[in-house]
């Protein structure tokens, strides 16, 4: 930090000024309840809908579709037409949660708000640094009971530092450098995760040339003959689902302790609640319990929505349980191991085959009927067991939060976040 210190003690000595962030930038259009001194000259765009977005998108281009969240590059001009900009900005989004993006180069927009310099006194990427370090402070102005819009007022009258140029440029570098380090790290790990794809893919195919395959030996002593290809009904006991609220019970009343598992806390092997996770009292949980019979060694299955999420139960569910949807197989564990019938369901050609046999328009899923006909291979425990353990190491490097390249980009993000705050 010695050429930030020494930046400081040369152009501000006497420490920085907050200034008002209308003061800095303009925004795109004007505001209810916002002064139009503030606001004196605008920034138009032409805006998209959704699904005009959904229909430009054609990777490959050098035009950046700005929605809520971050996206990759997008669209032809050809369709665009005039609809795109060009500049370097900061943008909020109108309606949702407060996401802060930074962008330089041509773009379009749904309905976000965007800000551009009014002069060479701020730095934009100094701007968006600083609005990130402030997002939980952007995300106490959205209010609304649907879909929720900030109070522009209060946005605008937030107060800035601006130190000089020297320093808020030496800080950009610093964070920049943060981000790029992180942005490699997260660039292995999706490598890594689709090499753990490929080989999950080949330890569980054996419908082809056994000598290719990886345990071939192994294969070859325990199981001369070829793995055995069973339904799913054949290797599991059980197949049950939970309980939605309808007239069963009510969510996040006064003293629920449980939590209501759904599609999103399923990941992989664990069932990992977040600060949105619904909560259940005693008697929720007792009536949902009565339904999916939870169990030590279960295996859950997203069969609703998003197909294909999974999770093993590895103690008795005390304090939560599962949405209906939310599928609990039991493995015949003299056939199937638990672990490795969860990577077999994530495998591609048995995904594949629960996906073909979906149903459903809008939200697709598929019956307990169709399920238990799904076709898995079953070698010998012994095989189950190697694949497992081969899998299971590979699993921990790229979804462990707590070992290999999850647990390093966790670190650099709070180390991101502190010098953040700190240098801000």
């Amino acid at each position: 930090m010695s050429r930030i210190d020494d930046l400081i003690a040369e152009l501000c000595p006497e420490g920085v000024e907050g200034v008002p962030l209308w003061s800095l930038t303009y925004w795109d259009k004007r505001f209810n309840a916002v002064p139009n001194s503030w606001q004196p000259e605008v920034n138009g765009h032409r805006y998209f809908l959704a699904s005009e977005l959904k229909e430009l998108q054609s990777p490959g281009r050098d035009i950046k579709i700005l929605t809520t969240y971050p996206s990759d590059l997008w669209t032809t001009e050809e369709i665009v037409g005039n609809g795109f900009q060009e500049g370097e900005i900061v943008s909020i989004p109108w309606g949702g949660n407060a996401v802060v993006q930074y962008f330089s180069g041509r773009y379009v927009t749904a309905d976000n708000r965007i800000a551009i310099a009014k002069d060479s006194s701020i730095n934009m990427k100094f701007l968006f640094y600083w609005m990130q370090a402030k997002i939980a402070v952007i995300e106490s102005f959205y209010r609304g009971s649907g879909i929720r819009h900030p109070s522009m007022k209060k946005v605008l009258e937030l107060q800035v530092p601006v130190p000089p140029l020297p320093v808020q440029e030496e800080i950009v570098r610093i964070l920049d450098t943060f981000t790029e380090l992180e942005a490699e790290l997260e660039a292995e790990l999706e490598a890594r995760t689709k090499q753990y794809a490929v080989t999950r893919d080949r330890l569980l195919a054996f419908d082809g040339d056994r000598a290719l395959h990886p345990l071939a030996s192994l294969i070859a002593e325990l199981c001369p003959g070829g793995v055995l290809q069973r339904t799913l009904d054949e290797v599991i006991t059980r197949l049950r689902t939970g309980l939605n609220p309808r007239e069963n019970f009510r969510l996040n009343t006064e003293g629920a302790f449980g939590w209501y598992v759904t599609v999103r806390e399923l990941v992989g092997f664990d069932v990992r609640y977040q600060s949105s996770t619904d909560r259940l009292d005693s008697e929720g949980l007792r009536r949902i319990q009565e339904r999916s019979g939870l169990a030590v060694g279960d295996v859950l299955f997203s069969g609703t929505g998003t197909i294909g999420r999974t999770a093993l139960v590895t103690s008795e569910p005390l304090d939560w349980n599962i949405k209906e949807g939310v599928y609990a197989l039991t493995p015949d564990q003299s056939q199937v191991l638990s672990r490795f019938l969860i990577y077999l369901l994530g495998s591609r050609n048995v995904l594949a085959e629960i996906l073909l046999k979906s149903s459903g328009s809008i939200v697709k899923s598929i019956p307990f009927s169709a399920l238990r006909t799904i076709r898995v291979p079953v070698p010998p425990l012994a095989v189950q067991e190697e694949i497992v353990r081969i899998l299971d190491a590979f699993e921990s490097l790229v979804a462990d939060i707590s070992v290999g390249l999850p647990a390093e980009i966790a670190a650099r993000r709070k180390q991101y976040e502190y010098y953040r705050d700190k240098l801000l």
